[in-house]
Order: C-alpha cells, then sequence, then structure tokens
C-alpha cells in the first residue's frame, strides 16, 4: 500500500513563495532567539564542573537540585544515570570551575616563600621555591625548593596556607595526613592538592542530604564520586568555535559534492535547506531552554546528514526525470518527481521517528537530549527536502542561472557576428 499513488502530481512550484516565506520567517525568529534570550549553553561550552555520584535509594533528583542551590553553586544540572552498579546515579553539573584568582596565585607564593622581598623570619633562603606551577583546573599546586625539604617544613606549608590562603580566598587544603606531599625528593618537589569545586559540591551535598545518603564508600567498594571534570572557560570557547566550525565545513563540502554529483544549479538550494534545519533546530532549543552540549552539535550534523541523504534521492530522481521527459519545463519535472518521492521521505522519517521516540521516552540524560533534537530535526529536515530544496533550486535557477546562460548565449551570438559566416568548404 502507497501513502500516496505515483500518477498523482502535486504542484510544489506554484505555492512555493509561501513556503519559503514561512520558512524564512521561522528562520529570522530563531536567530533573533540566538540573539536574545540567547542559547542556554551546557558545561561543554560555558566551563564548569561535572561530577557522577551515586546516592543511596531513594533519592530524588529534585532534592539534589535544592541542595545544590541552597549550598550557592550556578547552573545547576542533575541527570539520573540508568547504572547497573546502583540504583540512583546522577550526574551533576555546576557552572562553577574550580580556578584560583591572580590574587589568591600571589598569596600562595607567599606562604611557599617563592619570589623577591620574602621575609627571612617566615622564609629562610633554606625553605625558599625557586619555581610554582598551578593546575588548570585549580586543585593542585606544584612547587619546587632549593633543598630538600622535609616533614616539619611540610608542616608548616600546611599551617601557613590555612592561615593565609583559605580565609581570603575560601581555598582549602584536602583533608589527609599527606597532603602537602613530596612527589620528588630528588628534586625538591611539593605537591599540595587544594579542594576543588566537585570537592566542594560532594561536601555540600553530604552536609545536606546526611552522608547515609550520600557515602564516601560505596557498599561495593567504589569510591564517590565516581567521576570529577571540569572544563575551563577557555576550552569551553574552544570547543564551541569547533562545534560551529564543523558545521560550517560540512555544510561547504555537501555543497561542493552535490555541485559535483549533480549540477552546479542544485547545491545552493540544498545547502540553504541544510542551514534551515540547522538554525531552526537550534532555535527550537533555545526556545525551551534546553541546554547545548556536545551531543546537542553531534545530533545537528546527523540531522544534516539525514536530511541531505533525502535531498540527494530528490535530487537523483529530477536528473532521471530531465533525460525522461523532454521537452517538459523545469517546474514540471520539479513537480513530478518530488511528488514520486514523497512517500518514500515520509515512510523513511516516520520510521526513523518511531524508533528516536522509544530512546525518547525510556532513555535518559544524553540519550534523552539526543533524540529530542534528531526527532524535531527530522521533522524539520523532512519538511525542507520536500518544501524549501528544490522550490528555491528554481527560484535561483530563474533569478540567476538562467540569467547567466541567456548572457553567455548573447555573447556567443554577438561573437558570431563579428566573425562573419564561415567559408563554404567544398
Amino acid at each position: 500500500m502507497q501513502l500516496f499513488a505515483v500518477n498523482r502530481v502535486f504542484d510544489f512550484i506554484g505555492p512555493r513563495r509561501y513556503f519559503v516565506a514561512a520558512s524564512a520567517l521561522v528562520v529570522l525568529l530563531s536567530l533573533a532567539m540566538l540573539i536574545w534570550p540567547g542559547p542556554k549553553l551546557g558545561t561543554d561550552f560555558r566551563g564548569g564542573t561535572e561530577i557522577e555520584v551515586a546516592f543511596t535509594p531513594p533519592t530524588s533528583a529534585g532534592e539534589i537540585r535544592q541542595a545544590i542551590n541552597a549550598a550557592g553553586f550556578s547552573g545547576a544540572d542533575v541527570i539520573r544515570v540508568q547504572s547497573p552498579s546502583h540504583e540512583a546515579q546522577y550526574i551533576i553539573r555546576v557552572q562553577d570551575v574550580s580556578t584560583v584568582s591572580a590574587e589568591a596565585a600571589a598569596a600562595i607564593d607567599r606562604v611557599v616563600c617563592f619570589g623577591e622581598g620574602l621575609p627571612e623570619a617566615d622564609c629562610p633562603p633554606s625553605e625558599q621555591a625557586s619555581e610554582v606551577k598551578i593546575s588548570p583546573g585549580g586543585d593542585k599546586v606544584t612547587v619546587r625548593f632549593r633543598e630538600e625539604v622535609d616533614a616539619a617544613q611540610l608542616a608548616r606549608l600546611r599551617e601557613r596556607f590555612a592561615a593565609q590562603v583559605t580565609p581570603a580566598f575560601k581555598l582549602e587544603l584536602r583533608p589527609g595526613a599527606n597532603n602537602p606531599s613530596v612527589q620528588s625528593a630528588r628534586d625538591h618537589k611539593v605537591e599540595l592538592q587544594l579542594m576543588s569545586k566537585g570537592d566542594q559540591l560532594m561536601q555540600a551535598l553530604q552536609a545536606r542530604l546526611g552522608e547515609e545518603r550520600l557515602p564516601t564508600t560505596l557498599p561495593d567498594g567504589a569510591q564517590n564520586p565516581l567521576r570529577s571534570e571540569w572544563i575551563g572557560p577557555k576550552a569551553g570557547r574552544q570547543l564551541r568555535d569547533s562545534a560551529i566550525l564543523s558545521l560550517a565545513i560540512s555544510l561547504v563540502l555537501i555543497m561542493a559534492y552535490i555541485a559535483f554529483r549533480f549540477d552546479l544549479r542544485f547545491a545552493p538550494g540544498a545547502v540553504l535547506a541544510l542551514a534551515h534545519d540547522a538554525i531552526v533546530t537550534v532555535g527550537f532549543l533555545t526556545a525551551l531552554r534546553h541546554e547545548l552540549t556536545l551531543s546537542t552539535v553531534a545530533a545537528v550534523l546527523t540531522i544534516v546528514g539525514y536530511s541531505v541523504n533525502d535531498t540527494v534521492v530528490v535530487y537523483d530522481r529530477v536528473r532521471e526525470n530531465l533525460g525522461r521527459m523532454r521537452g517538459a519545463s523545469f517546474p514540471a519535472i520539479i513537480n513530478k518527481s518530488l511528488s514520486e518521492m514523497m512517500s518514500r521521505t515520509i515512510l523513511t522519517s516516520l520510521t526513523t521517528i518511531i524508533s528516536l521516540l522509544g530512546i525518547f521516552v525510556w532513555g535518559t540524560g544524553t540519550l534523552k537530549e539526543f533524540a529530542l533534537t534528531l526527532t524535531f530535526g527530522i521533522v524539520c529536515g523532512t519538511y525542507s527536502s520536500i518544501y524549501i530544496a528544490l522550490p528555491l533550486t528554481y527560484a535561483l535557477d530563474r533569478t540567476f542561472f538562467a540569467k547567466v546562460e541567456k548572457k553567455g548565449r548573447a555573447i556567443g551570438e554577438e561573437r558570431r557576428s563579428k566573425e562573419g559566416p564561415k567559408p563554404a568548404t567544398a
């Protein structure tokens, strides 16, 4: 059974102005939302801290979110994770990043006796540092001293840090007897481990929910948090720029392929349809205030690939009909081709969407976000493949390529008239 009869031809070119105008309006609205209120960037792009922890059930995402907000962390996001090992496992993201300010770094330099003009009472020459490095995540300080470091000096370092740095900048050393610790006796290298935002988040949750609900050591022997990561603001900007660049490069390569595979006049319409799908999808997520993450970028690139597949199939049918329907007008060929392929395009999209709906309903976290983005994008891509790509191709062909061909013929005729008639050959 076919959804549409093959011998029925729909008019897609006649009302093309309405479809293109409606799509242009939606694109403009999407671009406006990207300016204001702007996209809600996830931790991948804005920078932040992410930990994965296991709670003692029953512990809901709402309770965790309330505890995080009460502790003063910004941009909290709590995602339930299906795990065979732990019944209540969550990914927690906060916008805060573990960084050490320039003022705090200067205070740490004074504590480890690095720099000039140090008071000899606190910093005798034997205890002065020659090098200080603070990790990009702000959770580790590595110090190289001029001479060998003993246990008494490590104890003084801990005391000075607690007295001079912690009260002023709220930076604390991780609890433990072996902190600071000697990393290399030969190089006189010492490491100070600081409380990261992940550690602070863990402590805040334990203080508000109780350590019995968020144990440091899980029943299976694993340590909580199961995972702790951070992304700095600079790295977030680099990821954002890379995502935009990857999308732009993919559109250029698709345009080049279509121009080579079919005809140059087909390429602009296809790329504009793909750009329409990407912009409208991102605008849709912005309107819903969904976070834009790396999984969102992956979904948008998947949408572009899916949409161009539909478009290429339709273009291939147009090429076939150009050979079969000699003498027919270009609009008639487009209408015929789209009518023949519409059933295939819609049914293919529907079967894919059914699968994605299953992922959306029963999936969690990143899978759920990916399925939502891809579902909307496929609907948008199906629409653009039918109502945008080829109608735009026809409009561009009529307004640009036809004029180029006409001008080329005029130049050719003028050249032939100047050359005059060719002499007859015997």
